[in-house]
């Protein structure tokens, strides 16, 4: 249950049962102080909590006002777009690359999340996922393990391989994610990226330029 505030759920359950049952008895002729009654109400009740947590689980965690208090993760579903800076040395010119185009889409759940980095040359699929909040330590960050596969034309200088990324939450005027990752080719680097659209998208587009 580490995807939901467990104290802060508990108590709007409680209160959305209590203002349910209050409606039910309302709307219906059934006598609370009768078991009977009352346990049709409860089925009632039930009923409707159990669609309610559906709901919720479905759509209702990513709206921006359950965020903090009772979701402890942002909602990052979309495309994000922004550059690499990387310390490999290309093999064949010794030297390091540019900035480096780079795509980020992440889908997200409210029980899972999966990221996929693209450049014009690879693409690493993350497999090991989570988020790391801490609001009293101001600790709001995505890590996640990956595989990188890169085109079929340059593996000859650049070998599949696997790494990690941990980046930075920043919500301002633009949501943006800024990290650091790690390969074991012995590279590392820093990635900043903005976000781009709530599409996932499947390729680069070609629009895109590294300004």
């Amino acid at each position: 249950m580490r995807n939901l505030k467990i104290n802060n759920f508990v108590i709007v359950i409680v209160v959305v049962s209590g203002i349910s049952l209050f409606i039910v008895s309302r709307i219906t002729t059934l006598d609370l102080t009768q078991l009977k009654d009352f346990y049709k109400a409860f089925s009632t009740v039930l009923s409707i909590d159990t669609f309610l947590v559906f709901c919720f689980v479905i759509w209702g965690w990513k709206f921006p006002m359950f965020e903090g208090w009772l979701v402890p993760f942002p909602n990052l579903s979309g495309t994000w777009k922004g550059q690499i800076l990387s310390d490999w040395v290309n093999p064949g010119t010794d030297s390091e690359p540019n900035q480096i185009l780079a795509m980020l889409t992440i889908k997200q759940s409210f029980l899972s999340i999966s990221c996929v980095m693209r450049t014009h040359e690879m693409v690493s699929h993350s497999y090991a996922e989570g988020f790391m909040i801490d609001p009293d330590r101001q600790i709001k960050r995505l890590a996640y393990i990956y595989s990188s596969k890169p085109g079929i034309l340059i593996t000859d200088r650049s070998k599949t391989h696997d790494g990690a990324i941990v980046f930075e939450i920043i919500k301002n005027e633009k949501k943006k994610l800024k990290g650091s990752y790690w390969t074991e080719r012995k590279t590392r680097g820093e990635i900043h990226l903005e976000f781009f659209s709530e599409e996932i998208l499947d390729e680069i587009p070609f629009t895109w330029t590294d300004n």
